[in-house]
């Protein structure tokens, strides 16, 4: 079976890594990895490779620094002629972004299989481009890997099984296997952290397009960091922006770091603060709390059982939730993702289908 894998953010890494260790435990897969380039920058991209070791691209289509529309058309574009030259069986594409949607939108004009890793979530927010790109993803493809039994729900409340011949799989979710496997290959970074910090990052066009909710989050993180430390890996889009905006900053800010060292930092931090969806769910993986700086979360469950609170961009909740959530120490025992096989059931209900 050719099984082709195509990457393009970080989350993305992150979960392809884990199925790729899985599909080198069978031989008969051969796996092509195309990586489009929408993360371009060393720490953001290479960094991942190197540590994470995964195989090097097949391909790498550097497509980047473009608009939504022109990204996706020209990821379609140069993904098709590789999908013509080589002939896979299935598609395997990942999560929510403008790689995901190509990838599977392309394949499907040419009548290839797809598979959608983390189908099935819902912010509910169309505002929001990740939403858009996982809804068409969802609709086109022909197995759905979703990580919880509410992605599960979704799928149905929108009748995808009654229009669609897709197959819908509850398989976990493949972030926790990743989180499990690394967590012993934590990396320091090369500076001296507190003993008591609070990790954040801020990313999402929601809050870094607009000046009064980026604004309203650091005046936030900024008054939190008088009462403990705050550690703000950053985007070099987004410290662009708050430089042009002349947003004040009194805490530290870093470059991007590379998942082994995320891990440390989520391993010794007190408290996550972020508008990442993955890193909610990292934060719960190392049993810690956080504070969601959206209107809304695709992860529900974290919310519902404690483990995670809404804020959006409002100085004062923000403030108001942190001193909720620091000393919160809730039940981290229950079972929300599957315990580490999610990679194991993807490639084996590709391999019977």
């Amino acid at each position: 079976m050719i099984l082709l894998s195509i990457i393009g953010a970080r989350p993305q890494f992150i979960k392809a890594a884990t199925v790729s260790r899985e599909i080198a435990k069978h031989n008969n897969i051969n796996e092509i990895i195309v990586h489009t380039g929408q993360h371009f920058d060393t720490n953001m991209s290479e960094i991942f490779f190197d540590q994470m070791q995964i195989p090097e691209p097949d391909y790498n289509l550097g497509v980047n620094s473009l608009n939504h529309g022109a990204m996706t058309g020209r990821m379609i574009e140069r993904i098709e002629q590789v999908l013509i030259d080589e002939k896979p069986d299935w598609v395997l594409v990942y999560g929510d972004t403008n790689s995901t949607i190509a990838g599977a939108l392309a394949a499907k004009k040419l009548h290839i299989k797809v598979a959608h890793v983390e189908a099935g979530l819902r912010s509910f927010n169309m505002k929001m481009p990740e939403e858009v790109n996982r809804i068409l993803t969802d609709r086109i493809s022909d197995i759905l890997f979703c990580p919880t039994g509410l992605a599960v729900k979704n799928l149905q409340n929108e009748g995808i099984e009654k229009y669609s011949l897709a197959r819908i799989i509850k398989s976990g979710d493949v972030m926790q296997d990743a989180a499990m496997f690394y967590s012993d290959f934590a990396q320091k970074p090369d500076f001296k952290i507190p003993e008591k910090f609070i990790l954040s990052t801020i990313h999402r066009a929601e809050n870094t397009d607009n000046e009064k909710r980026l604004a309203s989050i650091i005046d936030a993180l900024n008054e939190i960091s008088e009462a403990i430390p705050v550690i703000l890996p950053i985007h070099p889009r987004t410290r662009k922006i708050i430089k042009k905006s002349n947003i004040n900053v009194e805490f530290k800010m870093i470059d991007p770091v590379g998942y082994l060292q995320m891990i440390y930092f989520l391993k010794k931090c007190s408290l996550v603060m972020t508008d990442s969806g993955g890193l909610q769910k990292e934060a719960f993986f190392f049993h810690k709390p956080c504070v969601t700086l959206r209107d809304e979360t695709e992860w529900v469950e974290l919310v519902e059982n404690g483990f995670n609170v809404i804020v959006g961009s409002n100085s004062y909740e923000i403030y108001t939730a942190y001193k909720k959530m620091i000393n919160k120490n809730p039940n981290y025992n229950i079972n929300l993702y599957g315990k580490g096989k999610a990679s194991e059931k993807i490639i084996l209900e590709l391999l019977e289908n």
